[in-house]
């Protein structure tokens, strides 16, 4: 009986033109778990700063300086949903409105191209945001966007952060928000490893008195609450690398 009742289910499905292994698809995509708004935890160590992870978006996250990315300029791109997430999940939704639009603007006039690592420091009025100052970085066309660009974007708020004399700084990636569908471990891993390996750098030449920066206590890595354990396995990941 209880075989009779399957195949019934299963011709069901076909005649809906679903099979039972979309079915399963299906309900494991809507079964996604997400983690509360607020959740941090330090994944490590990696000579001696420590690389948090934080469930925040980036007009929220408190820190010295906020890095956030965004690919060059196409009209409404962050606001198309989908493919960029929904407007209350979007933090660089939220971190433009906060900023009362100057993001748009500044890419739509061409003020702020979104080229590959270029970059714009903004310092907002007291209050306007969660951290001091607001770094973007670009990350060039979208069409031509793979993982390794995020090993270079690393370095490059590394070596702007330093510049910049801050203890800590949070980063976000922006590029769920932008609707590119990336591989989310392995985003945060080369963001670490291009991060550290500009911290390595610098840190060569402070010991032959070539530089003088302040010495980094704390790297953020913020997340979506449905990313956030998926990034983590690739901080994790990073870590255990640059700790051999």
């Amino acid at each position: 009986m209880k075989n009779l009742s399957i195949r019934i289910f299963i011709a069901a499905l076909l005649l809906t033109g679903l099979t039972p292994a979309t079915v399963i698809a299906q309900q494991t995509k809507t079964e996604v778990k997400t983690t509360p708004i607020g959740t941090s935890v330090a994944w490590g160590k990696v000579d001696g700063v420590t690389i948090e992870g934080l469930v925040q978006g980036p007009s929220a996250a408190v820190a010295d300086l906020q890095v956030a990315c965004v690919f060059e300029y196409t009209e409404g791109d962050i606001f198309n949903s989908p493919p960029a997430l929904p407007a209350q999940l979007n933090g660089m939704v939220h971190l433009d409105e906060a900023l009362k639009g100057i993001i748009t603007e500044a890419r739509k006039t061409g003020k702020f191209k979104g080229h590959a690592y270029e970059t714009l420091l903004i310092t907002p009025p007291a209050g306007m945001l969660a951290a001091k100052k607001l770094l973007l970085i670009g990350l060039g066309d979208r069409n031509k966007f793979t993982p390794d660009v995020m090993i270079t974007v690393g370095s490059v708020a590394m070596n702007e952060a330093l510049r910049l004399g801050v203890s800590h700084y949070a980063f976000a990636s922006d590029l769920k928000d932008a609707g590119i569908d990336s591989p989310t471990a392995l985003v945060a891993e080369n963001v670490v490893l291009g991060s550290f390996e500009a911290y390595r750098t610098q840190q060569w030449l402070k010991d032959k008195k070539m530089a003088n920066h302040k010495p980094l206590i704390k790297i953020t890595l913020l997340a979506g609450p449905a990313f956030y354990t998926v990034a983590g396995d690739g901080i994790k990941s990073a870590i255990a690398k640059l700790n051999k």
